[in-house]
């Protein structure tokens, strides 16, 4: 069965990721643009680095062709983002990603997005979920690639100067190249580098650039920007005294940092500290969003300057529909995704990285002294996450628990209130914490922020013993 988490359809290469899997996608979303007369407007398909990416962008095509469906095939390994705003910028209704994004080597799978380059809402994926149940192997129908090129159903296409030219329009780059910043970049094996070393080097910033080869395997690591795969980042940075150190996931819808002292800077301050930026010195006004896993102290900015912030579940799409919805100035979740108001609708690293660079070219600052003052205003906060490993035959008994009886343990403090919108969330006066099942890998997930890493650790103990975990 096709199914689609928060992150789009992603099963382990050769097991549930088949060629024959990905032309029955395929073929139930050609019949998805027939019935909903868009056929003719085409689809754009982009790939990243993994194993059989390309070769599985290809199979797509190969079906869409058939279906006489004009297909742009980004022709060379994108970005996630250049996908979306690749959608949006030539008006198509669909298009796709073959990524797996951040999950291990072993995975692949397919991110679909919807008009404007938006990630496709809940009712698109189980639409496709269902049709392609109904479609038997006898009714995948393709045509070779080189012919679909041959009678002009495929078209390669290679937008990247254009998705770099609307970022550097959207930079202040007056600032940042007057500060002749020195930057190191790690791709960490994926497909960010030509992008973002384009746009840093147009800036004047001197770039050192790590893990920037083809690597299937992304050099035996986890192709997620975090404190623990970053130490390589870190050595790079305190070696060259550079005064950034830039990190993005396989596709690069996500971004880790490490500051000028080698510190990893949590995604969840990277976010307060744009919104702030965006408030306070480029004057932006309007609300912001976060999803229930991600810092509160976002709100407490939000407060700050007469606006609100809007929670969502997990899942960029709740997050892009919610900065839709309410004109939000950003949007973000505590895994190191955001975008920004006027760019794309879905998250986007590379440029959540250029409009850090720029920020701290424009105040002069160093991201620790910049969010030293956030702090200083609004108070500090610490998050603790843990992730889970289980056996499914446990996932129904952990949901009743949870979600049907609704038991929880005493965690010494009194909860204001309990949320089950996604997972269970409890929020107590000074901080919260939730737990829920991972929408993209066989997981649970347990996040808690408090005023201090111990209290955040005690609650998750509290919680984590309750589960049997």
């Amino acid at each position: 069965m096709i199914t689609f988490g928060t992150g789009g359809w992603r099963e382990i290469i050769g097991d549930g990721f088949t060629r024959a899997n990905v032309q029955r996608l395929m073929t139930a979303m050609a019949r998805r643009m027939q019935e909903e007369d868009v056929a003719r407007r085409g689809f754009c398909i982009g790939y990243d680095r993994r194993f059989l990416s390309r070769e599985a962008a290809q199979w797509a095509a190969e079906v869409l062709a058939f279906h006489r469906i004009h297909t742009y095939l980004i022709k060379r390994p994108a970005p996630t983002p250049l996908v979306m705003f690749t959608i949006m910028e030539y008006g198509l209704p669909y298009g796709m990603a073959v990524t797996a994004s951040h999950n291990p080597a072993l995975y692949n799978g397919i991110k679909v997005f919807t008009k404007d380059g938006c990630d496709a809402p809940e009712s698109v994926t189980d639409a496709l979920s269902a049709l392609c149940e109904k479609i038997s192997p006898d009714e995948v129908r393709s045509i070779p690639y080189e012919q679909a090129i041959a009678n002009g159903f495929v078209e390669e296409i290679n937008p990247n100067n254009r998705y770099i030219d609307s970022i550097i329009r959207a930079m202040n780059m007056d600032a940042v190249r007057s500060r002749n910043l020195q930057i190191v970049l790690d791709p960490m094996y994926g497909v960010s580098r030509t992008s973002l070393q384009t746009i840093l080097l147009t800036a004047r910033c001197d770039v050192e650039v790590i893990h920037e080869r083809h690597d299937a395997l992304f050099g035996g690591r986890l192709p997620a920007p975090s404190e623990q795969t970053l130490g390589a980042l870190r050595a790079a940075v305190l070696e060259s005294q550079a005064d950034l150190g830039i990190a993005t996931d396989g596709d690069a819808d996500r971004l880790g940092i490490i500051d000028d002292a080698g510190r990893f800077v949590h995604p969840n301050e990277v976010l307060v500290l744009l919104y702030y930026y965006l408030l306070k010195y480029k004057h932006w006004r309007g609300p912001a969003v976060r999803n229930i896993s991600t810092t509160h102290l976002l709100d407490k900015v939000a407060e700050a300057f007469s606006e609100k912030c809007h929670e969502t579940p997990v899942g960029f799409k709740h997050i892009s529909a919610a900065i839709d919805r309410h004109n939000a100035v950003i949007g973000g979740e505590s895994s190191g995704g955001l975008t920004v108001r006027g760019h794309i609708h879905g998250k986007d690293g590379i440029y959540a990285a250029a409009l850090l660079v720029e920020m701290m070219a424009v105040t002069g600052r160093s991201l620790s002294e910049l969010y030293r003052e956030i702090t200083d205003q609004f108070g500090g906060c610490e998050m603790v996450e843990n992730n889970f490993a289980f056996d499914p035959a446990r996932r129904e008994a952990l949901t009743k628990l949870l979600m049907e009886d609704k038991k929880l343990p005493d965690f010494g403090t009194p909860p204001e209130r309990v949320s089950y919108w996604d997972g269970c969330k409890v929020y107590f006066p000074n901080g919260w914490v939730v737990v829920r099942f991972s929408g993209t890998e066989p997981l649970l997930r347990i996040f808690c922020e408090m005023p201090t890493a111990l209290e955040a650790r005690q609650i998750c103990k509290t919680l984590e013993a309750f589960l049997s975990l």
